[in-house]
């Protein structure tokens, strides 16, 4: 009979000891010690771990593992005093374990082991990042972030209350994480990038994550930090840019008439924002002012948690309008609809062409009526979350935004 076996995950298995096992090898040529285990020792125990969960499963594989434990504790105490670090041990128990996921998920153990090696590889980079280049604050930070998007994201109800005309909490708390996410984001790339330079790119592409949180999160930091004005008012009119990128898109995947019969609005609209973000981005770029290395608060928690509140009151405010005019308005609904998101009233109105004698000409009031009263809550936010001096720059080229889109409308399509 022909042999036949699938040799994949032997293969993986062999790939990720000999990785981890290159990098610890490197490390011990480098201390000029014999005693940790290099790169035949990893490529064995991952191979260990293959074959103990491919003839035995689960219980031989728990097996192997705690004889890895066993031998790797043996080979730590007697040097435990010259090379107090647990990291090459640990690194074999995680090798025997890889060995094993790999016979059944090969590409998911593959990835893990790439990412234990960087982990292993960049060790002095990342006790230089954690001891010298963050603060306090900024550890406690992180933290917040990690508790709010990790633990209580998953705690909090997924599925509208009644109670609340169909608010979702989890949506609600979805946005808090998101502009503190936005600030940190931010915060990295100043550090990596220069104030001038990163801002406008992280809003930019924040954009296409929520424009709304984006203009929160800059009207944050420009409050937090005046000599970075400029430059987050820049970010908070590119991601302007996202939002008709994503109209157009949407759109486009729902009615490509729709689409066609909104091209004048869309690239007017969009090359508005481009200009408005593109002139304050020049001009925070050949500014003589150089704003000083950060090393403040990547974001402002109780700042993040009111925007939130602020949208959910805006979500509430659109159930009411909506329950007051009922569905059949398409334009009070597109405009209640635009108060929370304008790519949800876009996308509503879209679907509905070439249904109930909608036509393409039909939707371009409704879908500017969403982009519009988007637009207000882009202007309440603006002002509620940043200071005086950012709402004073962004608001006007919101409105000329809007303005440029309303235009648009009244433009022969060229389709």
């Amino acid at each position: 009979m022909p042999f036949e076996t699938d040799i994949s995950g032997y293969v993986s298995a062999l790939g990720i000891g000999l990785l981890i096992g290159l990098d610890r090898e490197r490390k011990k040529a480098g201390v000029g010690t014999q005693s940790a285990g290099g790169l035949r020792t990893f490529a064995l125990t991952s191979l260990t771990g293959a074959v103990a969960y491919d003839i035995g499963g689960i219980p031989l594989l728990a097996a192997a593992t705690i004889a890895v434990v066993v031998l790797a504790a043996a080979s730590y105490f007697p040097h435990a005093r010259e090379q107090p670090g647990l990291t090459t041990e640990i690194a074999f128990v995680l090798t025997v374990l890889l060995g094993g996921l790999a016979m059944k998920e090969p590409v998911a153990a593959a990835a893990l082991g790439v990412v234990a090696t960087v982990l292993l590889a960049t060790r002095s980079w990342l006790h230089d990042f954690a001891r010298h280049a963050l603060s306090e604050r900024e550890i406690h930070d992180g933290l917040v972030l990690l508790t709010a998007s990790l633990v209580i994201l998953p705690l909090v109800p997924d599925q509208p209350i009644p109670q609340l005309l169909g608010l979702n909490p989890r949506s609600v708390w979805k946005v808090a994480v998101l502009v503190m996410a936005i600030g940190a984001a931010g915060h990295i790339a100043i550090r990596l990038l220069g104030a001038k330079v990163a801002l406008p790119v992280v809003g930019f592409f924040s954009g296409f994550v929520s424009s709304t949180a984006t203009i929160g999160a800059m009207g944050q930091r420009a409050k937090a930090h005046p000599e970075m004005l400029r430059s987050a008012v820049a970010a908070a009119a590119l991601s302007t840019v996202a939002t008709f990128v994503q109209l157009a898109l949407v759109i486009g995947a729902l009615s490509f008439e729709a689409l066609q019969a909104m091209v004048p609005s869309i690239a007017l609209g969009g090359f508005a924002a481009l200009a408005y973000g593109g002139a304050f981005t020049w001009h925070a770029l050949t500014s003589n002012e150089d704003p000083p290395e950060i090393k403040g608060r990547p974001f402002d928690p109780k700042t993040a948690i009111a925007f939130a509140a602020i949208v959910g009151v805006v979500q509430v405010l659109a159930a009411l309008l909506k329950r007051a005019f009922g569905t059949a308005g398409l334009v009070v609904g597109a405009g209640a609809a635009g108060l929370v998101d304008a790519h949800a009233a876009a996308a509503a109105v879209a679907a509905l062409v070439g249904q109930a004698g909608v036509t393409p000409a039909m939707a371009i009031v409704p879908i500017l009526v969403g982009v519009t009263t988007n637009t207000v809550s882009k202007i309440v936010l603006a002002y509620t979350s940043g200071s005086r001096e950012f709402a004073v720059r962004i608001i006007p080229g919101l409105l000329i935004v809007a303005a440029a889109a309303w235009v648009g409308a009244f433009l022969p399509s060229p389709f």
